[in-house]
């Protein structure tokens, strides 16, 4: 339900109701069902990944019943980790709360303080700094960036977290240069109509480099370059799908058609 200023205090009841059931149901799993007694803070660790990725694809695809069905989900596992947490005499949920509650106060001082941030760069900005200043003598500027990350994602936020520490290009203009310039070494080292035999790690690692300015070109443009990545998969898996699909209703079969042959659903594909 979507509510506005004249039902607000009532729906935040309804919402702090709705939060205390939710504990209530997970006390009660936790206690009776054989399943949910069985986990552990590890054994829903590949589960909530799991459950992080079907939010993601919900959210690409724009599904608002499916983003609140995995938000659900997403909630239940936090709670679950807080009982868990409660039990152990680690941490329970008032605990996880008011420590986000603490931070989110602290690394927006042009808020909750007296600085002045005038745009979301310079909010992103405050935020790295005020984040160095938490972990002083712990940990580096990049030692945030979860290792299990995926690569391309894991790219993103290396770059972000540099440019809040100030280490950044001044222009979009010179990290296309940069692109270039890894494109021109790529072709260099790697051109197929020379028929050289390549060097996989050297190939590996100029291709690295190339994926990486590119990532950063996107990042100047104010592209989300794992979205766009996604989006022209999605693209490809639907364009293919009714490749695979019209060719069947032809008599045809993939394996035994001619690139020629698969080309004409392809471009057929695209015109939808």
């Amino acid at each position: 339900m979507i509510y506005n200023d004249l039902n607000k205090g009532e729906r935040r009841k309804e919402m702090l109701s709705a939060f205390d059931k939710l504990l209530t149901i997970m006390d009660e799993l936790r206690e009776k069902c054989p399943w949910d007694k069985k986990q552990t803070i590890d054994s829903l660790r590949y589960l909530t990944i799991e459950e992080t990725f079907e939010l993601s694809d919900a959210i690409v695809e724009k599904d608002n019943d499916e983003i609140k069905k995995e938000l659900g989900d997403i909630l239940l596992h936090i709670v679950f980790y807080a009982r868990i947490g409660s039990e152990q005499n680690n941490f329970d949920i008032a605990d996880v709360i008011n420590s986000l509650c603490e931070k989110l106060i602290r690394r927006h001082p042009h808020i909750y303080g007296d600085v002045n941030a005038e745009n979301e760069e310079e909010v992103k900005k405050n935020w790295e700094q005020i984040k160095l200043k938490e972990s002083e003598g712990k940990k580096t500027v990049l030692s945030g960036v979860p290792k299990s990350l995926p690569a391309l994602v894991k790219a993103m936020r290396i770059q972000e977290k540099a440019r809040g520490a100030g280490f950044d290009w001044e222009k979009r203009e010179q990290v296309w240069e940069k692109v270039e310039e890894e494109m021109a070494e790529f072709k260099a080292e790697f051109n197929v109509v020379e028929n050289k035999v390549i060097e996989k790690e050297k190939a590996e690692n100029e291709f690295g480099d190339l994926m990486f300015s590119l990532i950063n070109y996107a990042r100047f443009l104010d592209i989300n370059a794992e979205d766009a990545l996604e989006k022209t998969n999605k693209k490809f898996i639907k364009r293919f799908n009714y490749l695979e699909s019209e060719s069947k209703k032809d008599g045809k079969e993939l394996g035994k058609m001619t690139l020629a042959e698969m080309d004409k659903y392809w471009e057929a594909a695209k015109k939808l």
